[in-house]
């Protein structure tokens, strides 16, 4: 049977799914990032199963000479060198399908919140103010929704979005990404002159490092309402801040930043923050999109489906 070390936390069905794919497992959830290379060195693993702690670099995959996958249980792969597995010859796995759902649907919940001031007003009946007319919001129904990226992500915010009435428009930078009946594919410069709502859902990479910046925002023709449920730094939060302060951003909903350890920000990450943490017309939650107690088990569900696929193949 081939054999997989886990050094992140999972929810509890992997076990039996991994066996029903040909798996046994190595469960290490508790390993500190400087004890992964030699606990992999331990024996000779076929699979490495991440999330987030470790990088997965040229130098740990000397540590497993036998590996044939590392999997990432979720869906970006921004901790993973892609160059370093191709070059190697591990295949890569990751689980999009997994919590796909869970991002689609907690982005319609922000861009509610967004539109008709939910977190601002809950917030100032705590206090014991009830402000109506300050609350009056805006219906979906009315806008046009843009997405950038059509991938897993993308498509099911676009899905999510079908029972609203809004008017929902896609831009990938792919040629090959298909466009659906839901989620109709327009040049950027389209999508800039429509849209009153913009969602980013492109994964992070170096290329993609602030691609929603200054520029791009400012070339749309309305003013938006911005959320990201995607990678924080795949938005250049330094142009953020300004452009909610002159009223060209509406509002943002932000599920992540480009630095989540809070206790770790940078003097100008720090001044950036506490504007966002104190405007009326952000909504800020900590990296949750995806988070969900469905999602948790079903990325196991997509992990095993796809390893015993490839540990069948031949080698």
């Amino acid at each position: 049977m081939n054999c997989c070390l886990v050094v992140d936390e999972m929810h509890p069905s992997l076990k039996t799914l991994m066996r029903e794919a040909g798996v046994q497992i190595d469960y290490e959830p508790d390993l500190l990032p400087a004890e992964v290379p030699a606990a992999l060195a331990k024996r000779p693993y076929d699979g490495l199963i991440v999330r987030s702690k470790v990088r997965v670099t040229a130098e740990l995959l000397r540590h497993g000479p036998r590996l044939r996958f590392v999997a990432r249980a979720g869906a970006g792969v921004d901790n993973i060198d892609v160059g370093a597995l191709e070059a190697a010859g591990v295949a890569l796995v990751n689980a999009p399908e997994g919590n796909a759902q869970a991002v689609g649907e907690f982005a319609v919940g922000t861009l509610l919140a967004l539109l008709r001031k939910v977190a601002a007003a809950d917030a100032e009946v705590r206090r014991g103010e009830w402000q109506r007319e300050a609350n009056r919001g805006y219906e979906l129904q009315a806008r046009t929704v843009g997405i950038i990226g059509a991938g897993h992500m993308g498509r099911s915010f676009a899905r999510c979005l079908r029972g609203f009435g809004c008017t929902v428009l896609g831009y990938d930078h792919d040629p090959a990404v298909p466009a659906t009946d839901y989620l109709p594919l327009v040049s950027l410069a389209e999508l800039q002159q429509r849209c009153d709502v913009l969602s980013i859902h492109i994964p992070y990479s170096p290329e993609n490092h602030g691609f929603v910046n200054e520029a791009l925002l400012r070339g749309f023709r309305h003013r938006l309402w911005l959320l990201n449920t995607a990678r924080g730094e795949v938005l250049d939060h330094a142009a953020l801040v300004p452009l909610l302060r002159e009223g060209k951003l509406r509002g943002a909903a932000l599920d992540v930043l480009d630095n989540e350890r809070l206790s770790g920000l940078k003097p100008e990450q720090r001044a950036r923050f506490e504007y966002l943490r104190t405007a009326a017309n952000v909504v800020l939650t900590p990296h949750v999109g995806g988070w969900t107690h469905e999602s948790y088990q079903r990325i196991n569900e997509v992990l095993a489906q796809k390893i015993g696929a490839l540990l069948r193949e031949p080698a």
